[in-house]
């Protein structure tokens, strides 16, 4: 494997853990998960987002901010992570609006120059249909009445922030199969793709 640090990012659904566990155990990574299910506001969020969206991102931000820095400086051959930390404020741009955002964007801004990009996103993109097959199927109470809206919203956010950043080498895995990332056995493909010489920008791949 060539790059050092691989995030892997996408909607609610889209299966980035599946993947980042796959990977992680091919390549015999170290595995960063993100610890979300333990988030207390996580399920407020969804039955009242504007009174919850602040505190809900805050802590987000803080405990990924304190799991990537952890990760990182353990300085393992390879670190693959379920996330990519600047993830939060394309969320928070989603769930916030005025002061609230405000006061989101100052913590972002101290805490993302002192974390390290990662050497590739690998950014998985099926449709909303095919997010919320998956989001059915793994059974989580609180995403069962996430609209359709709200996830094309996340979506837009994410297609708008990987075109425009220029820092990270995107990898867009345009996913034609709603299994396909639950289904994959044979990673040879998968192995081609992650390692290309990616520049910066998104290339995008259908699978």
């Amino acid at each position: 494997m060539r790059y050092n640090f691989i995030a892997i990012e996408g909607n609610i659904g889209a299966g980035k853990t599946t993947l980042a566990s796959r990977l992680a155990s091919y390549y015999n990574a170290h595995l960063v998960l993100e610890e979300f299910e333990d988030n207390p506001f996580l399920p407020k969020f969804y039955r009242d987002p504007k009174k919850y969206a602040l505190a809900l991102e805050l802590s987000f931000i803080e405990a990924r901010f304190k799991q990537v820095r952890e990760a990182l400086a353990r300085k393992e051959k390879l670190v693959i992570s379920d996330y990519f930390f600047n993830k939060s404020l394309i969320f928070a741009k989603a769930n916030l609006q005025g002061s609230e955002l405000d006061i989101f964007t100052g913590s972002f801004t101290l805490m993302e120059w002192q974390l390290p990009k990662p050497d590739l996103l690998v950014f998985l993109h099926p449709n909303t249909e095919k997010l919320q097959e998956n989001i059915r199927e793994r059974g989580r109470k609180y995403e069962m009445e996430i609209p359709s809206e709200y996830l094309q919203r996340i979506q837009q956010g994410y297609l708008d922030y990987l075109e425009r950043q220029k820092e990270v080498p995107v990898l867009l895995l345009d996913l034609q199969s709603t299994q396909y990332i639950q289904s994959l056995e044979d990673f040879a493909y998968l192995d081609r793709l992650l390692n290309k010489e990616h520049k910066t920008g998104v290339t995008r791949v259908a699978v």
